[in-house]
């Protein structure tokens, strides 16, 4: 019989994640954090590791598959016909798990989701969640009572500017997280790739959840209406309540901070995160109770699904918190 040779191939630079991460990061944090600084003075004044690589197999002719050997568990384009008759010698239990048809992307990731879904509306009814069901409750309400005041506090210029370095933050994180899955992708680093898909993953689980209580809710912004912050005004997407802006990106940032465990990695992440919530508010986007609702769900949206696919084997935080979360448990992958 032939044998398949595994060549190992060159060992990647486990760090060009990391300093992709970095390098966009800084660069945003630096300028945002210079521009927040002049325009706050500005309105007080005026009030992993190495690849292995298969050579293709050579066609197998004339081998009696043994009982227990499943075709179906290699994926083959095509095999040469001298094969068929290896194949017919397989016991049926064999050949009928292998005419099964298996689910498509689309519908693998369908199920996927819809697991997630559960996954975490489930999630504020456990009881160790409880803790924290009431900060996020308490919270809301006690901003929502004081938003009118707070808003009144506020300065009421510099709108553009806040908005560009809020961009600029976003761009940045958005585009860090893009570099690192595209590494992972083509040269199949293992930790960088689950980065990305859970990036992906995890905003889509964000976007269902945002969609319907932005439908629900309906709330006008700062200056709209009688600027009193009234619910049930409209009856489309990218309204008030709960903050877009902060939901999405303190998604994304507890993400990497899970997957690079480091200091210098949260203090980016979370930092840009941060950026985009305060000039956001400060860009009268938002009342304060938007933004304070949006950074609790984006934080529990993205641990629930972080812990829930995350690979322990990987140097993240997926192995420090086992003993606080349970894995899902899925048949479809």
């Amino acid at each position: 019989m032939s044998k398949i040779v595994a060549l190992k191939g060159p060992k990647l630079n486990k760090s060009t994640p990391e300093l992709t991460l970095a390098g966009f990061l800084i660069t945003v944090l630096s300028v945002a954090a210079l521009s927040v600084a002049v325009l706050s003075v500005a309105a007080w004044g005026q009030v992993p590791s190495s690849v292995t690589m298969l050579l293709p197999a050579p066609a197998i002719h004339g081998i009696a598959l043994a009982p227990n050997f499943r075709v179906a568990d290699f994926r083959f384009e095509a095999l040469d016909d001298d094969s068929s008759a290896a194949q017919d010698a397989a016991p049926d239990t064999s050949s009928s798990s292998s005419s099964k048809p298996q689910p498509g992307l689309v519908k693998r990731s369908v199920i996927r989701i819809g697991q997630d879904q559960k996954f975490l509306f489930k999630g504020p009814f456990e009881k160790h969640n409880f803790k924290w069901d009431a900060v996020i409750l308490v919270g809301t309400g006690a901003l929502l009572a004081a938003d009118r005041h707070i808003e009144n506090n506020v300065s009421h210029s510099n709108f553009t500017a806040y908005q560009a370095i809020s961009d600029t933050a976003l761009g940045g994180l958005a585009g860090s997280l893009v570099a690192i899955y595209i590494y992972g992708a083509k040269t199949e680093h293992r930790h960088a790739r689950e980065t990305g898909e859970l990036e992906l993953e995890t905003l889509i689980n964000t976007f269902l959840i945002y969609t319907p209580m932005q439908l629900i809710a309906g709330r006008q912004r700062p200056d709209e209406g009688n600027n009193h912050g009234d619910f049930l005004k409209h009856h489309a997407l990218n309204t008030s309540f709960p903050g877009g802006h902060a939901m999405f990106t303190w998604a994304m940032a507890s993400v990497v901070a899970d997957e690079y465990p480091k200091t210098w990695a949260r203090v980016l992440s979370y930092g840009a995160a941060f950026t985009v919530t305060f000039t956001r508010f400060m860009a009268r986007d938002h009342w304060a109770s938007d933004m304070f609702l949006g950074t609790g769900l984006g934080l529990a949206i993205a641990e629930r699904t972080f812990h829930a696919r995350c690979n322990p084997e990987l140097p993240s935080q997926c192995k420090h918190h086992q003993w606080r979360w349970k894995p899902m448990k899925t048949e479809v992958q």
